[in-house]
């Protein structure tokens, strides 16, 4: 019998090259056809391993989907950054490599986000999605959010609009 492990565990500085590969595959499977092509080239490049190593030296908040000793997804996280939105925390990221997408891993990432979030005194968190990004909408309209502010972001001379989704 074969035996699989998985795990949600803290990121470590050795998984940087394979959340790197993770982040690069998710985005371009997410965002092709939303962000501007040439905006989203320079998206990635800018979260090569060397970003995603300072990331866990600084102590970011930073989880990973650990499939038998491969990086299947990420989730980054921590306070909320938008001052005027009543929430403590914020989920910033959760992606998973392609493979890995509607196997019930996305779920998992965030429930370990919401339960990490709550020991550190986060009873509550916010996560925005850009609005035409319909798997992303769809997944946190599952998780229970309810949308709470609409706002532009900006893509070069390209403008989109992205939804907060609350979850208390």
């Amino acid at each position: 019998m074969v035996q699989t492990s998985i795990t949600i565990r803290k990121a470590r500085r050795a998984d940087a090259d394979e959340i790197a590969d993770v982040h690069d595959a998710a985005w371009r499977d997410a965002y092709r056809g939303v962000i501007p092509g040439r905006e989203l080239e320079r998206m990635i490049a800018r979260r090569g391993p060397k970003w995603w190593r300072s990331a866990i030296a600084r102590g970011s908040r930073l989880v990973v989907l650990d499939f038998d000793d491969s990086i299947g997804g990420y989730a980054s996280y921590g306070r909320n950054r938008v001052p005027a939105l009543p929430y403590q925390g914020e989920l910033f990221e959760l992606y998973l490599a392609p493979e890995f997408q509607g196997l019930g891993f996305g779920r998992r990432l965030f429930q370990a986000v919401r339960e990490d979030l709550a020991e550190h005194g986060y009873q509550n968190m916010v996560v925005w999605a850009l609005a035409d990004n319909e798997r992303a909408i769809g997944f946190y309209e599952r998780m229970g959010g309810r949308v709470v502010r609409r706002a532009p972001e900006r893509f070069g001379t390209e403008t989109r609009d992205r939804v907060a989704y609350a979850f208390d």
